[in-house]
């Protein structure tokens, strides 16, 4: 190799060892630069999370607000009134929140803590924790806590009547019908509903056509100045005449027969000839007619 050949070979080898100091100068320092960023990256997703704003790497940040997670906190509330927002401080789940929700808005109302409790996925450990916290406002108390004890049995249970004490037994309403001595609810619309029945009563012994009636009630209730309905017997039809209760089919004949055989009826003592008006009937139907 002559001289010529021999400093070419120096330059290539000269310049191949600069380009490989080069090449490993430009690695180290790539290196160091992410190394760099991945502390500084690790410090920022960790401010972040305290802060309440976490960076998951690879996908959309997830933000919860000033609150950090997990966190609960414990203050006085009413279920019937409290907001979304007081319901999840709380640390009810948003499946809990909705419950309540829907229960408010069917009616429902939260009466007392018990009531709570029956919160559906409410934990004893969650319930005991919230307990001493809960308010329930006077305003959804029954209203029947406005009265004291003896005013809500009075309204339930009316005071009975006392010995001596009436009824008028053709303008009593339920309500007064109740206050007599055994007669409860059952009772007191039968005896409304028999008296529109017949026509007005005439006679307390009335009530004995009320099956079960008890007898010992019948000293309570007196009849004043009866008006009864009354039927004009000349000019009803037999179809007519069986609606009332005291005239059956075969007496609603004997009247249309003896109209058609005698003209019209003068009194009731007219059809005392008549096997089907025995004296007893001709009684209890006289107050209920007219001619």
């Amino acid at each position: 190799m002559n001289r010529n050949d021999r400093r070419i070979a120096q330059t290539a080898i000269a310049i191949a060892t600069l380009v490989l100091i080069a090449l490993w100068l430009t690695d180290g320092a790539q290196q160091t630069t992410l190394t760099e960023q991945l502390t500084k990256d690790s410090t920022i997703q960790d401010s972040n999370y305290h802060r309440g704003t976490y960076h998951n790497y690879g996908a959309p940040s997830m933000t919860v607000g000033d609150v950090p997670i997990h966190h609960t906190e414990e203050f006085p509330f009413d279920p019937n009134t409290a907001d979304s927002t007081q319901l999840l401080r709380l640390g009810l789940q948003p499946w809990q929140v909705r419950s309540i929700y829907r229960y408010r808005a069917r009616g429902g109302v939260f009466r007392s803590k018990r009531d709570f409790a029956q919160l559906y996925g409410l934990t004893k450990k969650d319930y005991l924790r919230l307990e001493s916290y809960i308010r329930i406002s006077d305003d959804y108390q029954p209203a029947s806590t406005l009265f004291s004890k003896e005013e809500r049995d009075t309204l339930r249970y009316p005071a009975k009547l006392k010995d001596g004490d009436h009824v008028v037994l053709n303008t009593a309403d339920t309500t007064q019908l109740m206050k007599v001595p055994g007669i409860g609810s059952y009772y007191a619309k039968e005896i409304i509903r028999h008296g529109k029945w017949i026509g007005g009563y005439v006679s307390v012994d009335q009530l004995d056509e009320i099956e079960g009636f008890p007898p010992t009630a019948k000293k309570y209730f007196v009849v004043s100045h009866p008006t009864p309905q009354r039927l004009n017997i000349n000019k009803l039809t037999l179809q007519q005449l069986r609606r009332h209760p005291y005239i059956n089919y075969y007496q609603a004949k004997a009247i249309v027969d003896y109209r058609r055989l005698y003209g019209d009826i003068k009194s009731l003592q007219d059809l005392r000839f008549s096997k089907d008006f025995p004296e007893d009937a001709i009684q209890r139907l006289e107050p209920y007619v007219e001619y």
